[in-house]
């Protein structure tokens, strides 16, 4: 799979930790219930990161 279309998975998952709190977690009135949800989030946006960036190169210009 191309590397920009991992981005957009990222910008999927942005997109869902404005929506989600606001939506289907409109209705939890404690603060772990969007707190967990952006947590997990979180962890995913640093498991994607990492897999967009395992293959980049430090290229010296000498």
């Amino acid at each position: 799979m191309k590397r920009s279309k991992w981005i957009w998975l990222v910008w999927a998952v942005v997109l869902l930790c404005y929506v989600v709190p606001y939506t289907l977690l409109s209705q939890v009135s404690q603060w772990y219930g969007s707190f967990l949800f952006w947590a997990f989030a979180g962890l995913v946006i640093i498991a994607l990161n990492v897999f967009i960036t395992k293959d980049f190169k430090e290229h010296s210009d000498d």
